[in-house]
């Protein structure tokens, strides 16, 4: 399907590609994983042509289609309703559609057979291209995705940009192209919809190349595992579990034949060394001389992962309660969030509040958190407990102007220099990266200095709202670690089950609008909810997950006109428009870089192409993060 021969690509004096090779098969369905920096992406550029290789060919046949999801779309604008722009999909059977029904109002005023043969013709072919069932085809897509019924006739201009990245998806699915290029698609998704592709992927027939951090989605979506290293592409023929076996089994043997190559060299070296000034001995040591610069040399295998290496302090031991809250409720307007809820934690409890987003997961967080007051009810913070928060929107809280050792310095932990470097080590900055600033960083650097800054607070309770955005495999491998030892006690909001897996031993949901708790590790909890749709299935009943209506007493009090809104929401609700009008102002100026960027003349002048494309990265991280806002804000 596609062939890509001995491949070279570099940015500026960086190589990434070096002859580098691999071969795409129709039904592959690829998990392409690697360090970030590694190129990843850059490869799902040049396959779609946004990027010329610098060197070797890539061959694909003139009936391959590619569908790229990447992280640009998040800039898209529309007018439109989020039904029609994923409708987009169809763009033949729609100009079909536009045929049918002008041949229809020509029926009017020229009925003929002519005309009747035309519009059977134009039928015919409307219906091979789907033409019929295309709405229901995209509903059925966008709804999987997490979007209501009614939403659906939404303009998308509405949407904050991860669930605009949804209907972009959604659009890229519907074409159904033979090979589909997924850059992180479960960025922007939450748990019911991340189980919903990975059920589409299943079934799709065409080719799937897929970037992602998330290995249990990567196990349950790709039967081939590519690994971007050292400029080239190493295949593993099976998903991510397989190829941690596997690669573990290779690095022995590579291991083996390093220390056996080395011994070889070493002993060959002694021999040069000791018989190079004999005259009887002088051609021999010249000849093995030669065999050793010829020799094609064996790497030693690569250090394992970062390993943490610092130990969490308190300052005080809590008591045996941490936190109780009861008969909760939360409204926003007529919205009810939360309904005569309780929540209670004990020194020690490890949590992971799961479930689809809207339910409420970051106003539950908010809410134990102190930084939201409820509606009704009570909160109650348990004796000596102290609180770190962590969250997206903390990022913006760093210094820019900071270098990193200096952000961690300025935390006020009291650990000296030497314990700092340490635990910055742990979160992959070693050596002079201490030095970088923080205006430098990518979005999964600054997330990691942040959760750095989190975990040498000295709280002995940890409130922590998606702390695996933006992390590679090795940074929440790292932060597995951490938690795992940690005597505190924490909540986690997290979509990456492998992470909830390894670290929660209960787990929260929401469900008609209460906080529930199931006793146990994720794993468990999934067997339990599978065994509770089972049972409800059989006897008949609706789904257990499905939401219930309100009281009556309640949709009465909703009916009434709305109150006056809160000091908190009126605050909420004026920053809203506050990061609408900078969202707007932020995807006029990205659309004037890329009208810069496409024009040839400025790669005349290096200059200005490098201002322009610092300014277009900038203002795009600024308009990711403004999204984010714009998301949790809109939750309120």
């Amino acid at each position: 399907m596609i062939s890509i021969n001995d491949l070279d690509f570099h940015f500026g004096s960086r190589t990434l590609y070096d002859r580098a090779n691999l071969h795409i098969k129709p039904k592959d369905k690829i998990g392409l994983i690697g360090l970030n920096g590694q190129g990843k992406s850059t490869l799902l550029r040049i396959l779609v042509g946004e990027y010329k290789p610098d060197g070797g060919s890539i061959s694909m046949g003139k009936e391959v289609t590619l569908g790229f999801l990447n992280q640009d779309l998040l800039s898209y604008d529309s007018h439109e309703p989020i039904l029609i722009v994923a409708m987009q999909a169809f763009g033949e059977a729609l100009a079909l559609q536009k045929q049918i029904d002008e041949t229809l109002l020509e029926f009017e005023t020229n009925y003929t057979d002519d005309l009747v043969d035309k519009l059977a013709d134009l039928q015919e072919r409307f219906e091979a291209l789907g033409g019929y069932t295309m709405q229901a085809r995209t509903e059925e897509i966008l709804e999987g995705l997490g979007f209501t019924t009614e939403e659906l006739q939404k303009p998308l201009k509405l949407f904050s940009g991860g669930w605009r990245m949804r209907v972009m998806l959604a659009k890229i699915l519907l074409q159904q192209p033979s090979l589909l290029l997924l850059d992180e698609p479960t960025n922007h998704l939450d748990l019911p919809s991340i189980k919903w592709i990975e059920n589409y992927l299943a079934g799709y027939e065409g080719a799937v190349i897929i970037v992602s951090h998330d290995r249990e989605f990567l196990d349950r979506t790709t039967n081939t595992t590519v690994e971007v290293t050292g400029g080239k592409l190493v295949p593993y023929a099976g998903n991510y579990s397989y190829y941690m076996v596997e690669k573990e089994e290779r690095n022995e043997i590579q291991k083996g034949a390093f220390e056996n190559q080395q011994a070889a060299i070493r002993q060959a070296e002694r021999f040069i060394e000791r018989f190079k000034a004999k005259a009887s001995k002088a051609k021999q040591a010249q000849s093995r001389q030669k065999a050793l610069d010829k020799m094609d040399r064996i790497e030693d295998v690569a250090p394992e992962a970062a390993k943490v290496n610092f130990s969490f302090r308190f300052s005080v031991q809590p008591g045996r309660h941490i936190l109780r809250m009861e008969h909760v409720t939360k409204k926003y307007d007529e919205k009810t969030i939360f309904r005569d809820t309780n929540v209670h934690i004990e020194r020690g409890d490890k949590i992971a509040l799961i479930g689809a987003n809207g339910k409420g997961k970051s106003t539950l967080m908010r809410l134990v958190a102190g930084t939201e007051a409820p509606t009704a009810g009570n909160h109650q913070l348990g004796h000596n407990v102290i609180m770190a928060f962590y969250a997206q929107h903390q990022l913006e809280s760093l210094r820019i102007e900071n270098e990193i050792l200096q952000e961690m310095i300025e935390a006020g932990s009291k650990r000296n220099e030497m314990e700092l470097r340490t635990v910055l080590g742990s979160f992959l900055f070693t050596g002079d990266q201490v030095f970088k600033k923080i205006k430098v960083l990518s979005g999964g650097e600054k997330s990691r200095v942040a959760l750095a800054k989190t975990l040498i607070s000295e709280a002995n309770f940890l409130l922590l709202d998606e702390p695996t955005n933006h992390l590679d495999m090795q940074s929440v491998n790292i932060l597995i670690q951490a938690l795992d030892q940690f005597e505190g006690t924490f909540i986690v909001i997290s979509h990456d089950r492998f992470f909830v897996e390894n670290v929660a031993t209960k787990i929260w949901y929401i469900e008609d609008f209460q906080l529930k708790e199931y006793p146990g590790t994720y794993a468990e909890y999934e067997q339990w909810q599978e065994d509770r749709e089972k049972e409800a299935k059989k006897a008949g009943l609706p789904s257990p997950s499905a939401p219930k209506p309100l009281p009556k007493e309640e949709k009465k009090a909703d009916a009434s006109p709305a109150k006056t809104p809160s000091p908190d929401q009126k605050k909420a609700l004026k920053e809203l428009a506050e990061v609408e009008k900078k969202i707007d102002e932020r995807e006029k100026e990205l659309a004037q870089y890329e009208a810069q960027l496409a024009d040839p003349q400025i790669y005349q002048n290096a200059a200005q192409l490098k201002d322009a494309t610092l300014k277009f990265e900038q203002v795009k991280k600024e308009l990711a993060q403004l999204n984010d806002r714009w998301e949790m804000l809109a939750e309120m």
